[in-house]
């Protein structure tokens, strides 16, 4: 073969080369993946207060990262999982008071566990969400040396309520590995279910508007954007909550599956807005109620809504 004919080959293939290491880019980019005042809103009660006892400023974060997000973790519905268990202290708590809820956390030894990793600025994440999907809190329960927990909830509606834990052991086996755990309660009493309001783009709350672009599919990362407005103008001032500028929780329709995801936005100071981007990964199709956490003036904020993956 003439070397004039030989050149275009030699220079398709310096292209598709260079056309495969920006694909992989692209992979390897989407791949990487707010004090306590709660909101109201129909069918919800937040709790979000913060401990300085389940804070440790020494250690680093493992929700630094930017778009870290917690789907290796699982969908939380099981309250063993690699040899840890969660157990609580009752299988009931009473309907329209606060409550306070006690659980531990073993290993695979049997023991409690006591040596827990700093995720978001908290060891422990708590979340109680009620089976239609309403009262929705989010809290950072204390710990006790005996490695005891306990979840100060708000007043809860009866009927029938998962717990999850969400932590990361700092030791043993599991070190290093982020697990979501949980179990169910009962709160008893004439229950009444609230309807999952219809999938939306966007939500209101205390004046702001959220608005969610994006269309995720079951079980692949897609990028999502939230954007937060205040009388038709752009929100600019969001400030860090758990060293992010907003928090996300999400859980399906059919079981309470859980999902956690952070946005990929890089934090600096309380400049946060309007828009926050994310990797989103839910794992299974179906309607998922987002929890979109946020806070402004020291305020924090929680917008809901239905968001259907296809």
């Amino acid at each position: 073969m003439s070397t004039s004919s030989s050149r275009p080959t030699v220079h398709r293939r310096a292209l598709a080369a260079a056309g495969t290491a920006a694909a992989l880019a692209l992979t390897l980019a989407a791949c990487g993946s707010s004090n306590n005042d709660s909101s109201s809103m129909p069918g919800m009660d937040h709790g979000a207060k913060s401990s300085a006892s389940s804070s440790a400023k020494a250690s680093p974060s493992m929700g630094d990262m930017p778009g870290m997000d917690h789907t290796a973790a699982g969908n939380g519905l099981s309250d063993t999982k690699n040899g840890y268990r969660l157990t609580g202290d009752g299988a009931t708590l009473a309907a329209g008071k606060t409550a306070a809820y006690r659980f531990t956390v073993t290993g695979p030894d049997g023991k409690p566990v006591t040596d827990f990793a700093v995720d978001q600025t908290k060891r422990m994440h708590f979340y109680a969400i009620r089976s239609d999907l309403t009262g929705f809190q989010h809290i950072h329960p204390t710990m006790a040396n005996d490695g005891t927990w306990r979840a100060n909830l708000s007043s809860l509606a009866s009927g029938s309520w998962r717990m999850f834990t969400s932590f990361t052991p700092d030791n043993g086996t599991g070190k290093g590995t982020a697990l979501v755990l949980s179990r169910t309660v009962t709160v008893p009493g004439t229950e009444t279910k609230t309807a999952l309001p219809a999938a939306a783009k966007s939500a209101e709350i205390d004046g702001y508007t959220v608005t969610v672009k994006g269309e995720p599919m079951a079980g692949m990362t897609h990028p999502m954007t939230v954007t937060v407005t205040k009388n038709g103008k752009p929100v600019t001032d969001l400030q860090p909550y758990l060293d992010t500028y907003a928090h996300l929780t999400a859980f399906h329709e059919s079981d309470t599956a859980f999902a956690h995801l952070h946005p990929t936005t890089e934090v600096n100071g309380d400049h946060g807005g309007p828009e926050l981007s994310f990797n989103a990964e839910l794992p299974t199709s179906g309607n998922w109620r987002l929890f979109l956490q946020f806070q402004t003036g020291g305020k924090l904020h929680t917008a809901a809504l239905t968001l259907k993956v296809g």
